[in-house]
């Protein structure tokens, strides 16, 4: 998006920075994000404000990373406009330790506006205040690009809003994959990826680009933990809001009660085995190793209620089964976590069944899980959660963790290393 043209030449840069411009000149305007704002009349006429607006949110998110890495005048600068060359330094470094995609609208199923986070899959969008997500930090980023790559071995977790790492202003919420890389000695040479991103699935985890990015990193004999299934199962077509997109978009349909894939006709990777299958295929065409894992429990009874509240005692059970309702809006229905056996069954893949040992974990807390999943009652420390609908004791989130419970959730996946056999040259590493 260039602000305005001159006589001559004009340079038009085309990378992520100016995609995240155009992204917040697109939610200016109320448009999905840059997609959409290329396709809509609007793109011709942005006010020159609205332009400078989100040039001066990228300066403050960049701009302290830009002038490390050698960029004059960051005050003035325009990713569109500026000169730029593969030489390592100035907008090269900062694009260096970026990873770039866009999200997901929920009610369209389209791309929408753009998500960047750094080296370690840290969010950095906008906008950047003293309580939202931390403007980009070169050398920390450089620095952990480089531990990334020259450890002696990486373990890529490939997963969802359970495992992902989130930014500074929804503290205390932690996905298990934050804190694993704790699990492992100081001298182990181990290095986590976590890729994790809140709301994927099997399926659009890996359209979306996010998996491709992480295999640039990946080297013979990683480590690949396979841990979706919670977003996998947005497959009700009748849902007012988000069925039909959600259903063309990011569902995937289980296994039948006989092991059997269930997809519609001439649409395989609508079967959630064969997106696993992709991750699987793919990790070892690169000689690396991977594992498939069930996800953790939501903390919820055969009623889908919230456990051990109002006097009731029945325990957490499985909630990664999908049943037919009343208005027919599932294609195909069956349980999530046993294709996820299945899957590595048939492919001779290692297995950890965290919905087990996750479960086993709930009802042994029955009295205080508020400590674990979600609930923040300090508004004060917390402040995020003062204007949020779900996160707290009024309205308990009953599938994400705070980090006690994202702790021990990592250390239920440790235990599923060591007891499992195919893992054990992993297991060594372990603290």
């Amino acid at each position: 998006m260039l602000a305005s043209l001159r006589l001559g030449d004009n340079t038009a840069n085309l990378n992520p920075l100016t995609d995240l411009i155009t992204s917040d000149v697109a939610t200016a305007l109320h448009v999905i994000g840059p997609q959409q704002l290329a396709e809509v009349d609007a793109a011709s006429v942005v006010a020159l404000s609205v332009y400078r607006t989100a040039l001066g949110q990228l300066r403050a998110g960049f701009g302290a990373a830009l002038t490390l890495a050698g960029v004059d005048n960051v005050d003035s600068f325009d990713p569109v406009r500026t000169a730029m060359h593969a030489d390592g330094r100035g907008v090269d470094a900062v694009l260096s330790v970026i990873h770039h995609t866009r999200g997901y609208d929920n009610n369209s199923g389209e791309s929408s506006a753009t998500v960047i986070t750094d080296a370690n899959w840290r969010p950095i969008s906008p906008p950047f205040g003293i309580k939202a997500n931390e403007p980009l930090q070169l050398e920390r980023a450089q620095a952990e690009r480089a531990a990334i790559r020259n450890a002696k071995l990486r373990i890529f977790i490939v997963g969802d809003s359970t495992a992902a790492t989130y930014e500074r202003q929804r503290l205390p919420r932690m996905g298990w994959g934050q804190v694993f890389e704790s699990q492992w000695g100081v001298d182990s040479g181990v290095k986590v990826v976590n890729g994790a991103r809140a709301g994927r699935s099997s399926r659009d985890f890996f359209n979306g680009g996010w998996y491709r990015q992480m295999t640039e990193l990946m080297q013979a004999g990683d480590y690949v933990i396979i841990a979706h299934g919670h977003n996998d199962q947005n497959c009700n077509a009748q849902k007012p809001m988000r069925g039909a997109a959600d259903v063309a978009n990011l569902c995937t349909y289980p296994n039948d009660a006989q092991g059997q894939r269930q997809y519609p006709s001439g649409q395989p990777h609508l079967s959630f085995q064969s997106a696993l299958e992709t991750y699987v295929r793919d990790a070892r065409a690169r000689g690396a190793i991977p594992v498939l894992m069930t996800p953790t429990t939501r903390f919820l009874n055969a009623d889908r209620k919230t456990a051990y509240v109002n006097g009731d005692t029945r325990p957490v059970v499985s909630q990664h089964v999908t049943r037919q309702n009343a208005v027919g809006g599932y294609a195909f229905t069956g349980d999530y976590s046993q294709t996820i056996k299945d899957t590595a069954h048939a492919n001779g893949v290692p297995l950890i069944d965290l919905e087990a040992k996750s479960i086993r974990f709930a009802n042994t807390h029955a009295h205080d899980w508020q400590d674990y999943w979600l609930v923040v009652a300090d508004t004060v420390t917390y402040p995020w959660y003062a204007t949020q609908t779900a996160g707290t004791p009024a309205a308990p989130d009953t599938t994400h963790f705070q980090e006690n419970g994202a702790r021990a959730m990592a250390a239920l996946v440790a235990q599923g290393i060591k007891e499992t056999p195919q893992l054990q040259a992993l297991a060594q590493h372990l603290k």
